[in-house]
């Protein structure tokens, strides 16, 4: 199957399962408002359709030339995607913790190590300014690990983007707001 044709069978899985609306509007993670909510978790939860959407995500950054050796993302919104697109990879996977863990090891990411020399693939299930993304950056950037790319299934603006590329990451969606008719957040 091609990328494309990956990236359109995900889109319609997303649009079917993912996508809710309200009558009225509903805060997101972000603070900001809207009468659409997409939930990347619940409309992935099927094998099947996790297994389409990671295998064009992986796709995406395979066809650009990007080679990545770990994928994950901060807790929870990466979780899934985390592992999806490291099996569909033959890759590793790790979660970062949004606060290192405060007994034990006392570890932020869990999973494969990541460090000087690692390759990651970040990744988000539903973006709206980033602000995620951005924080998980920075935490595995503080390992010395190199972040080569970046990658969500829906981007709900225009924000991650530009961050992304102010920091020379290449960014990728397998959609955007705009390809599912949603307003801007």
């Amino acid at each position: 199957m091609s990328t494309a044709s990956r990236v359109a069978t995900a889109r319609e899985i997303l649009r079917a399962k993912a996508i809710r609306t309200f009558d009225e509007p509903i805060e997101l993670a972000s603070g900001k408002l809207s009468r659409h909510f997409i939930d990347g978790k619940a409309g992935l939860c099927e094998a099947a359709d996790l297994q389409v959407a990671c295998g064009a995500i992986h796709a995406l950054v395979s066809d650009a030339g990007i080679a990545y050796d770990a994928c994950g993302g901060l807790t929870l919104g990466a979780d899934h995607l985390a592992v999806g697109v490291a099996i569909a990879g033959d890759r590793r996977w790790f979660f970062v913790r949004k606060e290192p863990k405060g007994r034990g090891t006392g570890k932020q990411i869990e999973g494969a190590e990541v460090g000087p020399g690692v390759r990651v693939l970040l990744v988000e299930d539903v973006v709206s300014t980033g602000g995620s993304m951005l924080k998980a950056f920075d935490i595995i950037a503080a390992t010395g690990a190199e972040i080569v790319a970046a990658a969500t299934l829906i981007d709900r603006g225009d924000t991650a983007s530009a961050a992304f590329a102010k920091r020379g990451v290449p960014y990728f969606t397998l959609g955007t707001y705009r390809d599912f008719g949603l307003d801007p957040v």
